[in-house]
Parts: structure tokens; C-alpha cells; sequence
């Protein structure tokens, strides 16, 4: 569901501070603001206690008081939980590869969605969506030999990109892991505003949107890096959330993005999506291709299971049929 980015919208600044620090910046829009990097995550071998709460301490919501999540998501247990749902066996972003749930899996209280050097990875949405809205999830993602962009993402629940808007919060294109980017993609053109920000996102990290009428704005390990108040950029309608490993080939080979857990909080304006998926049903990236696999009338699906109870069966979350 990714679409295709022209690289020429992000142009990098190096200045040289103190005869020794080097400070990384990425020019953005008029209306839009950058920090400058933001330091790692801690590394996942912290200690005991930490590792027992979660794998990312530093997060948005401690720092900012968000409270307590809407929903969340601690993937306990061997399947996806019903309100998430993957992609596939259908092709692949742009239609590379090929998305298929058999790259997801769950396991030690974490999820993982892994990408090979034939090009299957995978994908997979949480419904029900909204329209305004905060997001955090805690995420690694493996060095990649390249090919791979470890994405979250906001998508149109009417399945009407590009007008429906995207907003992709956490992109990772490099190869080394060592930068993220964030687009928002707006208008029937597909226009993009952009920005980057140097971090280490091989180590546990937390990441957030919030979006309110008047502004959108990424943080990363609890501190923001990128915002925009141009609000004729955001999307007109409810979003869901959506991780995807996406494959831009050639694929030189396997890797993996983790998962420890996701959350989801709901604001005075927010706005629930009248368009969602059945429990447990699977998602598609290509609704042309599966119409059955997109989301339809909330009142007209059956009631979900309680919050957070896994999907039965084994290791591996349903498969689309």
C-alpha cells in the first residue's frame, strides 16, 4: 500500500558545531519543523525490571501524559491478536514480491515480520481505524542487506489513496538502519512533504504519531522530531494503522523488523471509522485485486473478541483465502 516517493523532496544540511559536533538536519516545507537527531534508544539489554515493563522505557506517552491507550496490543501468546489482520498471499508493494502471512510471527511477546531474498514478506493492518488520533509502537528492525524499508503507517480505511492521504511515520530505507524518514503524502497527485532524522533503529525504539486537526508531529524515543500545521496536507477521513516490510528490489537478502508491543489513543476530536475488517479476517494491500479482503460497514460486522485475546491456531496468524 506503500506508494512509490520521488527522492528529490529531502535535501540534507551538515553543519559543523563546536570544530567537532555534526549535526544532521533535513530541509522541510513551509509550516513544517524538524529537531535534530535524537539520541537511541537504550540497547534491549538494560536491565531486568525495564526489560520486564517493555522494550522501549523512553516513550511519547510517558513524556508527554497521554494516559491510558484506547487499545492496545502486547502480542502474548503464538498468533496475531483478532483485531490484527495480514496481508496476502497476494504481490507485494507496488507489486514486488509477494505479502504473505506466513512472514509473520508471534512469539516471546513480540511480533515479527520478516522479508527473504525471493521477496516474501509481509504486512499486516489494526482495525478499527480513526480520524484524529495518537499512535506508539515499539519497534527494531534488522540491518538489511537491501531492498527492505521497515514501515508504520497511517492508510485511508476507504481504500481511496492517494486522495485518502498516507501518513508514514517511521520509514527506514537505509540499509545500516541508521537513519528514519516520515512523509505525508496528500492530493489527488500524490504530493509528499518529508523529513529525516539520524538514529540507530537496529535498538528498540519508540515511535509516535499524534494528529489533530491543527498539526501532525512524529516523536521518536519520546522527543519530537517532526512536525507540519499545514493542515491542507492531512488526510480528509479515518485512517488505520499499518506495518509493513517492504520490498523495493532486488531483495540482497533476508531480514526482519520486531515488534513489543502497539497502542492506540483516541482524542475529544477523534472520529471512529465507520469502515473496519471482522475479527480475525485477513487484509489486503491490492483491494482491486481482493475487494472481499476491504473493509466494510462496522454495523455490519460481528462483535470482536476481547481486547488483546489471540486469533486460535498456531504460530502462524490466519491466512487470507
Amino acid at each position: 500500500m506503500l506508494a512509490m516517493r520521488s527522492s528529490g523532496l529531502v535535501r540534507t544540511l551538515a553543519v559543523v558545531v563546536s570544530g567537532a559536533a555534526l549535526l544532521t538536519l533535513t530541509a522541510c516545507p513551509a509550516g513544517a519543523s524538524q529537531a535534530p537527531e535524537v539520541p537511541g534508544a537504550p540497547s534491549s539489554q538494560g536491565t531486568a525490571a525495564q526489560a520486564a515493563a517493555s522494550q522501549c522505557p523512553q516513550t511519547a506517552a510517558d513524556a508527554l501524559g497521554w494516559g491510558t491507550p484506547t487499545r492496545q496490543a502486547d502480542f502474548e501468546g503464538t498468533a496475531l491478536p483478532p483485531d490484527w489482520h495480514p496481508y496476502g498471499p497476494e504481490p507485494g508493494h507496488d507489486e514486488k514480491g509477494t505479502r504473505t502471512p506466513e512472514a509473520i510471527t508471534v512469539a516471546n511477546g513480540q511480533v515479527t515480520v520478516s522479508g527473504d531474498e525471493q521477496g516474501n514478506t509481509g504486512a499486516m493492518s489494526w482495525h478499527p481505524g480513526q480520524w484524529y488520533g495518537r499512535w506508539e509502537v515499539c519497534v527494531k528492525s534488522d540491518p538489511g542487506p537491501g531492498g527492505y524499508h521497515p514501515v508504520l503507517l497511517l492508510w485511508p480505511v476507504k481504500e481511496d489513496w492517494p486522495v485518502g492521504g498516507e501518513i508514514d511515520w517511521m520509514e527506514i530505507s537505509a540499509d545500516d538502519r541508521q537513519s528514519t524518514d516520515f512523509f505525508l503524502h496528500y492530493g489527488a497527485d500524490n504530493s509528499q512533504e518529508s523529513g529525516s532524522v539520524r538514529h540507530d533503529a537496529t535498538e528498540w525504539t519508540a515511535y509516535a504519531l499524534e494528529w489533530t486537526p491543527e498539526k501532525v508531529t512524529a516523536y521518536l524515543n519520546g522527543k519530537e522530531w517532526y512536525s507540519t500545521t499545514e493542515t491542507g496536507h492531512f488526510p480528509p477521513g479515518a485512517m488505520n494503522m499499518t506495518v509493513q516490510l517492504d520490498l523495493f528490489p532486488p531483495a540482497g537478502g533476508s531480514t526482519a523488523m520486531h515488534l513489543d508491543w502497539a497502542k492506540q489513543w483516541s482524542l475529544p476530536e477523534s472520529v471512529p471509522a465507520e469502515l473496519s475488517l471482522a475479527p480475525g479476517a485477513p487484509a489486503t494491500g491490492q483491494p482491486d485485486l481482493h475487494p472481499e479482503r476491504t473493509p466494510k460497514p462496522v454495523s455490519e460486522l460481528p462483535a470482536s473478541p476481547q481486547q488483546g485475546a489471540p486469533q486460535p491456531g498456531t504460530n502462524k496468524p490466519r491466512q487470507g483465502g
